[in-house]
């Protein structure tokens, strides 16, 4: 789909906390994840800049664990906070998506 990037910045943020929240992993596996899951236009710079504010605000645990190859690697899981944020994403996605699918049925 052209330009889908616009559309979901607001929901990307999400993407990664469900993503987080079903296994711990790390930015590079998001991020393939991510592409298979047919969001082919996102890319790492944009997951790195996601889980950085992920972190900032206190939603996920972080531990370094050697690479096989590089520097060690960020390992994400989601705490307390994280899940709480994640439940409130999905309401508020249901919240959207069933208004959006009433306007696309003709407002009934």
């Amino acid at each position: 789909m052209d330009d889908l990037t616009e559309m979901l910045k607001g929901t990307l943020e999400g993407c990664v906390l469900e993503i987080i929240g079903s296994e711990e992993t790390y930015g590079y596996a998001i991020t393939r994840q991510l592409n298979e899951l047919g969001f082919a236009d996102v890319i790492e710079g944009t997951v790195y800049t996601i889980l950085l504010r992920l972190e900032r605000n206190g939603l996920v645990q972080v531990t370094k664990r050697p690479s096989g190859v590089g520097p060690p690697r960020k390992f994400y899981a989601l705490n307390d906070a994280g899940r709480e944020e994640l439940a409130k994403f999905w309401t508020k996605w249901q919240y959207v998506s069933s208004r959006i699918d009433r306007l696309k049925e003709g407002g009934r």
